[in-house]
């Protein structure tokens, strides 16, 4: 298995990591599976990948308002 750099710090937290990636994909039309999905384009995999650090950064803005 090869090193792979982005790993859960918190493994109880791979379940709610997986729901909101799969929210995430929703939200911006890509149609995601669990498990493997290595037929992605790198645009969608990157809009997945834009989208939840948009969610993120508007939860935070929203929590020091």
């Amino acid at each position: 298995m090869a090193n792979r750099s982005n790993r859960i710090v918190v493994p109880q937290a791979r379940e709610a990591m997986d729901r909101f990636k799969m929210e995430s994909a929703n939200e911006v039309g890509v149609n995601l599976k669990n498990g493997y999905n290595g037929e992605l384009t790198s645009r969608q995999a990157g809009s997945i990948g834009g989208q939840m650090v948009k969610k993120m950064i508007e939860a935070y803005e929203n929590s020091v308002k």
